[in-house]
């Protein structure tokens, strides 16, 4: 027989989905199953699985030390350099500003070095997380940019951290502004609407103004800060957070993104190279902004971060519309 005791940062989570990450190689099935024959007790007595776990609960596991280390994965930590800035930190949360060309998360097995590993390592160095097979918890990243996206990532470092990041992304009560420049002058705001599908065989999305069979509405708003010489630095609202939703949405209106390998204007993203060395779209997450968030992260309501814009994009922005162009 085992007892777990549930600490502070497993507390809010149903027993269910705290058993299937303590014991992460076991079905769900199985773990059901348990709780059935009573081999699995929350606080002594018999469990259904939806209870809602608290600092203090007591789990007993009437089951082998061998059956019980056969289901737990051995988790390790890669070593990882750390090339993320970081914007802001707290007990619960970490907001860092990922550069371009970094992956948010692997894609691929052999994919190392990615976001969520080095801040991995980083909480790891700060004695912040320990991998360990009885850690059912591990932090996470709560927003994603495209690997040739720089700007503000968002991560939960303990599971109060994760659960209110994701409420609030969820919910709306973040509101997201992206930087970016555009082929062509956007002379008034305005906002697109439309949905958006994956293309098959391809990792590209295609746009539509009727809901298909796989179709997710997507929603952006964008604002002229500046424009000139055949081009525009727009501040765009994030209303919707869908796979490459800017690049589509800006690309459907005739002003694709510069820089946009997949779908901008090869001819001008080849004169980008030239003049700047610019190898990725010029798209920044700039600022995020705690408008109305409640519950665990009340205390960020009215908070704004901001991650400063690369030396590429200051440069190009500086060349093109001069050195008094207002970010934000």
């Amino acid at each position: 027989m085992k007892e777990i005791k549930i600490t502070k940062n497993e507390e809010n989570q149903r027993l269910d989905k705290f058993l299937l990450k303590y014991m992460n190689k076991a079905s769900k099935a199985f773990i059901y199953k348990m709780l059935r024959k009573k081999r699995i007790k929350y606080n002594g007595k018999k469990a259904e699985g939806n209870e809602l776990l608290q600092g203090g609960d007591s789990l007993l596991l009437y089951l082998s030390e061998e059956t019980i280390a056969s289901f737990m994965e051995e988790k390790t930590i890669a070593e990882a350099e750390r090339h993320f800035g970081i914007i802001y930190e707290d007990d619960d949360i970490l907001a860092v500003a990922k550069p371009a060309g970094l992956l948010t998360h692997p894609e691929k097995g052999d994919d190392k070095d990615t976001l969520i590993d080095q801040v991995l390592f980083y909480l790891y160095q700060k004695g912040q997380y320990t991998p360990s097979p009885q850690s059912a918890f591990t932090p996470a990243l709560c927003n994603r940019l495209d690997r040739n996206t720089s700007g503000i990532v968002l991560a939960g470092k303990t599971l109060k951290g994760v659960q209110g990041l994701n409420e609030a992304i969820r919910n709306r009560q973040v509101d997201k502004y992206y930087l970016t420049m555009v082929k062509g002058e956007v002379k008034e705001a305005g906002e697109i609407s439309a949905f958006l599908s994956k293309e098959e065989g391809k990792n590209q999305v295609r746009i539509s103004k009727e809901a298909g069979i796989d179709g997710k509405e997507s929603i952006t708003r964008y604002r002229p800060l500046a424009y000139g010489k055949g081009y525009t630095l727009l501040e765009i609202h994030l209303i919707t957070g869908k796979t490459h939703q800017i690049r589509a949405h800006m690309q459907s209106i005739g002003h694709p993104v510069v820089g946009d390998r997949k779908y901008g204007n090869t001819e001008l993203n080849q004169k980008f190279r030239q003049d700047f060395a610019l190898s990725n779209q010029f798209l920044h997450g700039a600022r995020f902004e705690f408008s109305d968030t409640r519950g665990s992260l009340a205390y960020l309501k009215g908070k704004t971060l901001v991650a400063p814009l690369p030396k590429v994009f200051r440069q190009i922005v500086e060349d093109i519309f001069g050195e008094n162009v207002e970010l934000e």
